[in-house]
């Protein structure tokens, strides 16, 4: 079913997506509204707050009895987008989310330059299955995967040391800004913090958080209609879900090793990252492969040299910033992870390569 923008349905695009219901000839349906019930009836399902997006849901139907909106054309809009919102539900259920973690987790080994535990907590790796998933769009898990790493060597003088060595050397001695922007694209939904024997969590966006973010501001600067709107989100939210399925496939294959265990080895016992060390296998950066291919969708579907400001870390006590384009934010969302010393600069270079590619098919394929 096309709309009157002549946006098609994802139906037939997205895996195991099938065609949605369509409205029943003869009602009469206010679309707006049911694009809107569509959205709770999901939203409510799947985000920790469902309670918050219940009460919004009643919120903006106080609103539309305020605005005295016909009952039988209000009636049959909630029930159409209630229909369409369970459609949606169905198809998510069969993801493979909730069977993830039946699976194997990952095993801790001595083998030299796989991925260890980091401090603080030394909590186990997460989401050792999220390559299980199903897909959106791409083809496989596998398809964009990046080359190996450099090969891991403890030599002094060796490529791998010297990765490691400018890690150690950017923490230590940052330039003018670097702290700043570690921090600014820190983006760590779960930051650990302990208070004497009690330890407890900070919450902050993730990375698909800010860039959504930075996705509806476009959107609501430039003022699209709805129908805009929901495809730049949609295939902006799509690219950052592959591009992370992709990314966790390459990180499991590799297990390598992260910097702050590293340099806590070889180089010096008592350095500490800027930013926390994130509980998964190193290479390659997810915040590089997300934010590479977000900006490849956004890039395409609003402009090559879009300059915008950034207001996503003003909660959190940071001030805007300002971007050339989308592609700019991205580079320093990237080596932001460098400067926070949680990356070796390698892991940064290939996940923009994959990111971008991820970026590129899945717009060829959902344009």
């Amino acid at each position: 079913m096309r709309s009157q923008y002549n946006y098609p349905s994802y139906a037939g695009r997205l895996h195991d997506l099938t065609t949605l219901p369509a409205p029943t000839q003869g009602k009469q349906y206010c679309y707006p509204v049911s694009s809107i019930i569509a959205f709770t009836t999901v939203a409510q399902k799947m985000v920790f707050s469902g309670s918050l997006v219940v009460t919004m849901e009643k919120d903006f139907l106080k609103q539309l009895d305020c605005m005295n909106v016909n009952k039988a054309l209000l009636d049959s809009s909630i029930a159409y987008g209630r229909q369409v919102g369970n459609h949606i539900l169905a198809w998510a259920a069969q993801d493979g989310y909730l069977q993830r973690n039946s699976m194997m987790a990952y095993i801790v080994t001595k083998e030299a330059g796989r991925y260890q535990p980091t401090p603080p907590n030394y909590i186990d790796a997460i989401e050792t299955n999220w390559k299980t998933l199903r897909l959106f769009v791409l083809d496989s898990a596998a398809q964009f995967r990046p080359p190996p790493p450099t090969k891991y060597d403890t030599t002094n003088g060796s490529a791998f040391y010297k990765e490691a060595y400018q890690v150690y050397e950017v923490v230590k001695n940052p330039k003018q800004g670097d702290s700043a922007t570690a921090w600014y694209w820190d983006d760590n939904p779960n930051t650990s913090v302990t208070n004497g024997h009690v330890t407890f969590f900070q919450q902050k966006n993730s990375p698909p958080g800010h860039w959504i973010f930075i996705a509806c501001s476009v959107a609501e600067k430039e003022k699209f209609n709805p129908m805009k709107t929901a495809s730049l989100i949609s295939t902006t939210a799509i690219a950052i879900a592959d591009g992370f399925i992709s990314c966790w496939e390459a990180k499991y294959m590799y297990n390598y090793i992260r910097p702050e265990t590293f340099i806590n080895n070889y180089i010096d016992k008592d350095w500490l990252p800027l930013i926390q060390t994130p509980s998964f296998p190193e290479y390659p950066s997810a915040h590089s492969v997300a934010s590479a291919s977000a900006s490849t969708i956004l890039t395409k579907m609003v402009g090559e040299n879009y300059a915008f400001t950034d207001s996503n870390e003003v909660p959190f006590g940071c001030p805007t910033r300002n971007f050339k384009s989308f592609y700019d934010a991205a580079d320093q969302a990237s080596i932001s992870r460098f400067y926070g010393g949680i990356h070796f600069i390698n892991a940064i270079k290939k996940g923009k390569v994959e990111g971008r590619s991820v970026g590129n098919f899945i717009f060829s394929k959902l344009k």
